[in-house]
């Protein structure tokens, strides 16, 4: 008798030491889709610490604040699996409240229950707990009213289903649309909304609306990534488009604005089996545009500038800001300075984002592969509108671009926007500056 419950003892031992160790892969795999869904972008507010919440969020009803969602008991820590995914995957909070729609419960829709039971082990065992409380929108009345969410969810948000592949679709096109669609939630900035706030389509079977571009949003455009060669992605490699994701460059472009945070805190740390799954499945969507051409490099532009011609509008301005990075044959400096010919952001129909980039400037993260930094000026504080206008317009149109003409009274309608948003430290550099 003794004996047999000594090795019963010794089994139920042996059985706490394998489930603790399920547990630490369990986190472990959670750590990893956490950061394949880049959850620490929007739920870490500048200087704050990991996914304490507080970063403010403009939407075109008014200014929301994500939300503390580390283990302590003013964040996660006293929510029930169910309850978790409840909020994930069906945008319902614990107090019954529907979620706005910044939180992607549309997307996560479709992210497999297994994948949530990792997820819920990272963030209440794997997260290091933060006392903070969460911070109310700033929404005017009765648009703060969250009654009205519910019967949005009802109408636009899908069925709650664990992704399945369509059958005989490949293994890696199935695994980078389950990333893309689900859990990276790549619709929610790169498909255009309804004035309804939906986004037109959640997936490829719902329609060439699908990661076709958006709106601006804080002073940038998220493009399209389908298979247009004017505006989206018809002319990059797969092996392109995984070195873009993996390091933020390549030879064909660098990234900037809000996809920096993407490759910053998610992208470079996916594997390279799931960035060729991401890089495939969006190579297979076609171009919204069935008249989409290839760019055809024009050369006389470059001519005019190497002869000392800089009679068009904007070369001046070019020449005088541009070209030393940018080169006056708009070719760029390869994973350095981006080309400028055939570079699918300036050819876009709405440009604001390359006007955002020359009032404010950006910089060119570092990576894990990749740790070099470049920074490029902004330029707000030494030409007027016009001058930008001018500049610009000559960029979207120059070397065989097709991008349109832009209008001073665009750059001054963004300037003053910028200047809003601007924070005191960047204040005090534009004030360096000039």
């Amino acid at each position: 008798m003794k004996a047999l419950v000594i090795a019963t003892l010794a089994l139920l031992g042996c059985g706490s030491v394998n489930a603790a160790e399920i547990d630490q892969n369990l986190i472990k795999q959670g750590e990893y889709l956490a950061r394949a869904g880049d959850c620490v972008a929007c739920h870490t507010a500048k200087d704050g610490k990991p996914f304490a919440g507080g970063l403010p969020m403009e939407t075109p009803i008014g200014t929301i604040y994500s939300t503390n969602i580390t283990p302590d008991k003013t964040g996660l820590g006293d929510y029930s699996f169910e309850e978790f995914d409840k909020a994930v995957r069906h945008g319902v909070a614990k107090n019954g409240s529907t979620l706005y729609p910044a939180m992607p419960y549309p997307s996560y829709a479709s992210v497999n229950e297994t994948d949530m039971n990792a997820l819920y082990a990272y963030f209440m065992h794997g997260v290091a707990p933060v006392a903070q409380e969460n911070k109310a929108s700033d929404i005017p009345w009765p648009l703060s009213m969250r009654w009205p969410l519910a019967g949005w969810r009802w109408m636009f948000a899908p069925a709650v289903a664990d992704y399945k592949a369509a059958p005989g679709e490949d293994a890696v096109v199935s695994r980078g649309a389950y990333l893309v669609e689900g859990l990276g939630h790549c619709g929610a900035c790169h498909t255009p909304r309804a004035l309804t706030m939906q986004e037109k389509a959640l997936n490829a079977g719902e329609g060439s609306a699908f990661l076709s571009g958006s709106a601006p949003l804080e002073g940038w455009i998220a493009k399209s990534l389908r298979g247009d060669h004017k505006d989206g992605l018809g002319s990059w490699s797969e092996e392109q488009l995984v070195q873009f994701l993996k390091t933020g460059r390549s030879d064909r472009s660098a990234v900037f604005g809000g996809m920096s945070d993407v490759v910053t805190h998610s992208m470079q740390y996916m594997t390279d089996n799931d960035l060729t799954a991401i890089a495939r499945y969006l190579k297979s969507l076609p171009a919204s545009d069935p008249n989409d051409q290839p760019h055809q490099y024009d050369k006389q532009v470059a001519q005019a500038l190497w002869n000392g011609d800089d009679s068009k509008p904007g070369a001046s301005v070019y020449i005088d800001n541009c070209a030393a990075c940018h080169r006056t044959d708009g070719h760029g400096y390869t994973k350095v300075f981006p080309a400028l010919a055939g570079n699918p952001v300036l050819q876009s129909q709405d440009p604001t984002s390359l006007i955002h980039i020359v009032l404010k400037g950006g910089t060119l993260p570092a990576t894990h592969t990749a740790p070099s930094t470049f920074t490029m000026p902004g330029f707000a504080w030494r030409l007027s509108d016009q001058e930008v206008a001018h500049v610009v317009s000559f960029i979207r149109s120059s070397w065989g671009n097709g991008g349109s003409p832009v209008k001073a009274s665009e750059v001054a309608d963004l300037r003053t926007n910028d200047m809003k948003t601007t924070s005191a430290d960047d204040l005090g550099q534009i004030t360096q500056q000039n």
